[in-house]
Parts: structure tokens; sequence; C-alpha cells
């Protein structure tokens, strides 16, 4: 299948080379062309130089950027995205973004006779780099079913949650659950180390019970040694969360808890963890 994949970040760069080692004809678009032309040499493919030329005479494209602005900026105008895709073909967005501009997105293809799927995905870079990504859909059954033996080249599991935006709101609840899974873990691993527990005996028996989490059995031998150099960063878990906040005030719905690890984010930040995983509140009982 011809496709297009715009953006080649953390998550774009490798979802995107599934894609052409999967055997699929891909042409990608990067804001930074030296990394496009280094994927290139890598897997093979295409380089575009405009998102419109990526698109053109695709069937499906797919697109991994960083916020509502990068994606309304590859996806509209003359050389946007949906300028080149054809009628009739899919746009997949795997961004993380707010449901309003999946909707936004989606009524602009509609008009113009084309498909619109938002499709964040959860899993962070090494599920992109192991082609084991978990992806959240919103939109049509009928789009979702011609996408999804695409989608498996990099996704362990997909599914769809109902119409276009509730992909997003699938997300947001994801980022939810996840920051007060680390909290509770970055608590109860410091307690552990102050109480002289053995972190490997400790976490092979509570693992096995109703604590256990990915979290923990991937997360918690880095968390001890503090290194937090392992995939989603804190400023964009805080993107994340911000967009959680913007839609539960808009519903009425309040996030106690995840407000205040937000708070606990924003001081790693603060401290010049911009960059280090989400796993490094652990980090402010290191002091």
């Amino acid at each position: 299948m011809k496709l297009a994949f715009i953006g080649l970040g953390v998550m774009g760069y490798p979802m995107a080379g599934h894609l052409q080692k999967a055997g699929h004809q891909v042409c990608v678009y990067n804001r930074n062309v030296e990394k496009a032309n280094k994927w290139q040499h890598e897997f093979g493919g295409e380089v575009a130089l405009t998102p419109a030329q990526a698109a053109k005479d695709c069937e499906i494209v797919f697109c991994c950027v960083g916020n509502d602005d990068d994606l309304r900026q590859v996806a509209l105008g003359e050389e946007g995205i949906l300028a080149g895709l054809g009628e009739e073909c899919i746009f997949v967005d795997h961004t993380t973004v707010s449901a309003e501009i999946s909707k936004e997105l989606s009524q602009i293809a509609a008009e113009q006779g084309k498909y619109f799927l938002d499709a964040p995905v959860s899993g962070g870079q090494a599920g992109a780099e192991n082609g084991a990504l978990t992806i959240m859909l919103g939109g049509l059954v009928e789009h979702y079913a011609k996408a999804k033996p695409v989608m498996d080249a990099y996704a362990k599991f997909s599914k769809l949650m109902g119409p276009v935006g509730s992909g997003q709101l699938a997300k947001m609840v994801n980022q939810i659950c996840i920051a007060g899974v680390v909290q509770g873990l970055a608590e109860g691993l410091n307690f552990a180390e102050k109480a002289g527990l053995d972190p490997d005996a400790l976490v092979e028996t509570i693992a096995k019970g109703a604590a256990g989490s990915w979290q923990m059995e991937n997360r918690y031998k880095t968390m001890f040694s503090g290194e937090y150099d392992f995939g989603f960063a804190v400023d964009w878990m805080r993107k994340d969360l911000a967009i959680a906040f913007a839609e539960a005030k808009k519903n009425g719905v309040e996030l106690p808890m995840t407000k205040m690890v937000d708070g606990f984010y924003q001081e790693i930040q603060e401290n010049g963890g911009n960059r280090w995983d989400t796993s490094s509140l652990i980090s402010r009982f290191k002091k």
C-alpha cells in the first residue's frame, strides 16, 4: 500500500520504519530534512519536502507531531496533508491532542470527501521501537477496518472507542491513570528504600499481586538507580495532562490527584528535569 508518515520524532521515526519493513511504500515528511534523509538511509522509502507532497496518491496518511498547533500546521493550508490527500483516503492522526482539533479536522476532511481517524498511542518510545504500541481510536468502523491491518505493523493492540474524538478522550484517561500509578510507585519504592527492603525481592513479590503494574516491572530498577532517560518526557506528560484538565473543566469533572501529581512534575521541570521520563517522580525524594 502507498502510505505517508508525517513527523519523525521519537515515536514517528520507528513507526514509519515498521510500515516500510512490512512491505508498504512509505513516503515521509519531517520539518528537519536531515532527520528524514537519515530515515530514508536506514529504511528506504521516499522523502517529501511538504506534507501535501508526501500525501499525494497515498491511500492512508499517518501523522505524529507535537501538539494542536503542530498538527494544524502540517494538516491544513496549501502544503498541508489534506491538500495532498485524495478523496476517499484516510488521515490517521497519532498525535496526542485535544478532542476539539480532532473533530475540527474530521469535519474539514469530510467536506473534502476524505476520512479521518484520531488515533493516539500508548507504550512510549520502547513500544514504538518494538512495534508494541496500544492505539485508541475515534472514527467510523469502516475506516478503522481499513487502517487496522496497516497499523498492526507497530501495534500490539488497537480498538475503536467511538466517534471522532473518542480516541483522544481515551488517551486522557490513560495519562490520568499513569500519573497516579507512577506517583504511588515512587512513594512505595522510596518507603522501601528507607525501610531497608531488598528492591528485587520486594518487586518480585508484590508485582504478582494487586500492586503489580507495567510501570513497576519496567521502571523500578531505573527509579532506584536514579536513571530517567527511558522514554516519555516530563514536558510531554504535562502537555497531555493540560489537555485532560481542559476537558475536565469543560465537563465539570474533578481531578484532584492528577493535579497534585502535575504539580510534582512542575517541580521536576523547575529543577531541570524537563526531558527526564515520567518515572522521575521519585527524584523528589532523592534530594
